[in-house]
């Protein structure tokens, strides 16, 4: 390789020309990366019946310890408070050009030691559902006080009139700066629906930016609302019901919001590579799980689940070949970065992002600190270490859903 190396560069050399060399050197690492995923990542069901102890496949991230001691506004409800969604089951661009050296791990998705921070149990008024920007009374939801300045803000733009993609987009940005806060959702041993407008984990980021650009295509401004939206995506069927009903790995995550409508996944019409493999990392590692580690039967649920979802099959663009599909993507799409690491589908997800010269990057909440932008998404991919590719999908624009249906 290293030879081969030497010539291509001598080659160039010789002919004055300096273009190309980066690519090529590239398609030469991609084809021996590739070589490496077939017999890393591609099923194998003894290899995927056991976790690797080295230091590279420990993706458990420490915090610091000003992430664990941030204070958050969180507003949370319990299982009995929510109201049921009918959901038929059918701000300028910011570039941050990443390298080697700003690129931090991804941590998986999944539960992490939840830092402390202030809870709000709140009850949900059932009546309330009109399509406009609550206000906090006596007979209505206390709502997060960052949320009516978003929805503002959408009104001002004119947002429901735009595109789901520029939507998206439009939502995302709105974000940008805000600070990344892992463990949001693990505050508690009871299984709660957390909101936070304030600070996100990646999944957080994707979820609240959907959550509200659903309700904002619809005219649909009210904080109910968008509760339930989050609610609906979050959980298996939409419905909490504890802990394992939470869709704790990505995959299923955009699997059963497909069932219901919400998103379709283009791995598939990107040309993906589809893979089985087996997910067991969360009862792997059970001891890493508060929720699992000292309840025997949120442990059992996990594992049934872990078994039903790993005959799903995951369509992942390898990481060589995104920038060959840039033409196909649109602002707002999902993103979540496919792994190599056994048990494991997904390490980290974002959105879609067109920069103002049309380029593709990546819009997510980062454990570098903040939603911010990767200017180019291949690049960033690349550099993220484990990923083997990305998983894609589209939300679904509500308005379209009701016109077919005629409602």
């Amino acid at each position: 390789m290293r030879k081969l190396l030497k010539l291509i560069i001598l080659t160039v050399a010789i002919t004055g020309s300096h273009t190309g060399i980066l690519s090529i050197v590239n398609k030469i690492n991609a084809a021996q990366k590739s070589v490496n995923l077939q017999t890393k990542y591609i099923a194998n069901v003894r290899d995927n019946r056991k976790i690797k102890s080295d230091n590279k496949n420990n993706i458990n991230s420490q915090l610091s310890a000003s992430e664990k001691l941030s204070n958050f506004r969180i507003v949370q409800f319990d299982d009995t408070t929510l109201k049921s969604l009918d959901i038929d089951e059918k701000k300028s661009s910011k570039l941050s050009i990443l390298s080697r050296q700003n690129i931090l791990k991804e941590a998986p998705i999944g539960p992490s030691q939840p830092p402390t921070r202030p809870v709000i149990d709140v009850q949900l008024n059932k009546n309330v559902g009109d399509k406009r920007i609550n206000k906090p009374s006596a007979n209505n939801i206390p709502e997060d006080p960052q949320f009516k300045p978003v929805m503002e803000y959408a009104i001002k733009q004119n947002l429901s009139q735009r595109p789901m993609a520029e939507i998206m987009q439009a939502i995302a940005d709105y974000f940008i700066g805000a600070p990344y806060k892992a463990g949001l959702l693990d505050q508690s041993n009871q299984e709660s629906l957390v909101i936070s407008l304030d600070g996100f984990d990646c999944v957080l980021f994707v979820e609240t930016v959907l959550a509200m650009a659903r309700g904002i295509a619809m005219e649909d401004y009210a904080y109910l609302t968008f509760i339930n939206n989050i609610r609906n995506q979050r959980y298996w069927k939409g419905k909490m019901d504890g802990y394992c009903s939470r869709l704790h790995y990505f995959s299923e995550w955009i699997a059963d919001n497909k069932r219901r409508g919400t998103v379709i996944d283009i791995g598939v019409e990107l040309g993906g590579e589809r893979v089985n493999k087996q997910l067991f990392f969360m009862s792997k590692n059970r001891f890493k799980y508060p929720q699992i580690a000292r309840n025997d039967a949120n442990y059992q649920c996990i594992v049934s689940m872990e078994d039903s979802i790993s005959k799903l099959k995951i369509n992942y663009i390898p990481y060589y070949k995104i920038s060959t599909v840039y033409s196909q993507l649109k602002a707002g799409d999902i993103v979540a970065v496919a792994t190599e690491i056994n048990g494991l589908d997904v390490t980290h997800t974002g959105l879609v992002y067109r920069n103002s010269d049309g380029n593709i990057g990546l819009i997510h909440a980062s454990p570098a600190g903040k939603v911010t932008v990767a200017y180019d998404l291949e690049r960033y991919i690349w550099n993220v270490e484990s990923a083997i590719g990305i998983l894609v999908a589209r939300p679904v624009d509500p308005r379209e859903v009701v016109g077919v249906n005629g409602h």
